[in-house]
């Protein structure tokens, strides 16, 4: 009897056991390509020793291998191997539309990088916004990746949290709500050396996890890696733990007043569906609803400002503002990260070394021309003030890096269209400010985070 109750209960461990497995799913049988189809590009694939092999072409567009299934919130898990010097990517909530550019591929993209830059794993909005994730946020994730060997890969997409791993490194920690569905595909990505054509991406053991993803999800651990939330006029729990704040409410003018006036501009800036949009006007500075600043200044900060221009718009962020300094015309004084279309705005030639295009401390130090600018959708601009160092990033990455209060700083102001305002960008604290060129621009997500 005793004997039997304990094969009883082995037996019973064992069924309690494989229970609580997770009920994987192969998207790939290891033989031919049933459940996929080839999008957009004519590159090849074919299978063989149960790998897929994707083979780079001349002469063509990006090419996906996509599911015939589509796929809301999952964890993904697949290996992976790829030549040096071709670029690939896992799409995932992908989705080819007749109505979005003929059915071009557009969705979240899981990065293949064999490069330097090295941002394998990182999450990028194919043939839409661009970077969400450059392992620029992450440099522990950039040392993940094993050329030339095989890698494994893990995607969660659950709800609006997107993050990634390979070789169990965590890579990426997104939020974002644009889409919510798609088709996972494999991409062999469009080449233009002829030195490149023939090379291969492999993958194999490609498998998805949609049920009960709340009890396999990886635990979340809050300083692993940086949190990027791209959903507009939030905070997550996260940020709200590191001391972020929306600096506009998404909804109401609190918080800011006209650089001129005492209260909110009552025309020339208006709020419609959670963006804050500056109208178009003359093209002229501060001269219909004026620039509006945040009615308390800021010292060691952290600013992060979603925007979005119109074409051949001009407009900027501004830090260490003082309302006081200019009661005349034109816009009020401050340290300015330039907003502008560099390709169809006048700005961008003039000045000296192109230091008044998109990104640049106006009219003192330039962006580089090979920013990673999104035209059409919104782009995030961020300033971070320690004391007397100061950066511009632009989409996660940096693009420009000073340092004020100091001879050199002087110098620079003194040859620039500053030089008549005294002690200009050394101030301990100022205001921020959002500016009113005469162009329609908008505006949105903005917060700040101070810093000891």
């Amino acid at each position: 009897m005793r004997k039997t109750i304990l094969i009883l209960s082995a037996m019973m461990i064992v069924i309690s056991s494989s229970a609580q497995e997770p009920k994987w799913q192969d998207l790939f049988n290891g033989k031919n390509l049933k459940g996929w189809t080839k999008l957009n590009g004519t590159a090849d694939y074919k299978v063989i020793n149960k790998e897929i092999i994707g083979t780079s072409k001349m002469n063509t567009p990006n090419t996906f291998l996509a599911t015939k299934k589509m796929y809301d919130d999952f964890i993904l898990e697949f290996e992976f191997k790829v030549n040096d010097g071709l670029n690939s990517g896992v799409q995932f909530r992908s989705n080819s539309l007749k109505e979005y550019q003929d059915g071009r591929v557009h969705g979240y993209q899981f990065e293949i990088d064999p490069s330097e830059r090295a941002w394998t794993g990182g999450v990028y909005d194919e043939a839409r916004r661009g970077w969400l994730y450059p392992l620029t946020y992450n440099p522990k994730g950039q040392k993940a990746f094993k050329n030339n060997e095989w890698n494994k890969a893990r995607i969660e997409a659950i709800g609006n949290s997107i993050r990634t791993w390979v070789n169990g490194v965590a890579c990426t920690n997104l939020l974002d709500d644009v889409t919510k569905s798609g088709f996972i595909a494999l991409q062999v990505h469009s080449i233009h050396d002829q030195s490149l054509e023939g090379k291969t991406v492999s993958w194999r053991n490609i498998r998805i996890l949609t049920e009960e993803l709340n009890k396999y999800k990886t635990p979340e651990n809050m300083d692993e890696i940086k949190q990027i939330n791209s959903i507009a006029n939030t905070i997550s729990e996260r940020e709200a733990r590191e001391g972020w704040k929306l600096l506009w409410d998404g909804k109401t003018t609190n918080g800011w007043r006209g650089a001129k006036l005492d209260g909110f501009p009552e025309k020339g800036w208006s709020i419609e569906n959670g963006v804050l949009k500056v109208h178009k006007s003359d093209g002229g500075e501060s001269t219909n609803g004026g620039d509006i600043v945040t009615t308390r200044p800021y010292k060691n900060f952290m600013l992060k400002v979603d925007f979005k221009i119109t074409e051949g718009a001009n407009s900027g962020i501004k830090y260490f503002v003082d309302t006081n300094l200019n009661k005349g015309a034109g816009s009020a004084i401050g340290c300015e990260f330039q907003i502008l279309d560099d390709k169809k705005h006048p700005d961008a030639k003039l000045g000296v070394n192109s230091n008044r295009t998109l990104g640049s401390l106006y009219d003192l130090i330039p962006a580089p021309a090979d920013k990673p600018f999104r035209p059409g959708f919104f782009n995030t601009a961020m300033v971070v003030v320690k004391g007397n160092h100061v950066e511009h990033w632009l989409n996660g990455v940096k693009i420009v890096e000073y340092e004020r209060n100091n001879q050199m700083w002087n110098a620079l102001v003194d040859y620039s269209k500053y030089k008549d305002w005294p002690n200009f960008g050394n101030a301990e604290e100022g205001l921020l400010l959002l500016q009113d060129h005469g162009d329609e621009v908008w505006f949105q997500n903005i917060k700040i985070k101070e810093l000891d």
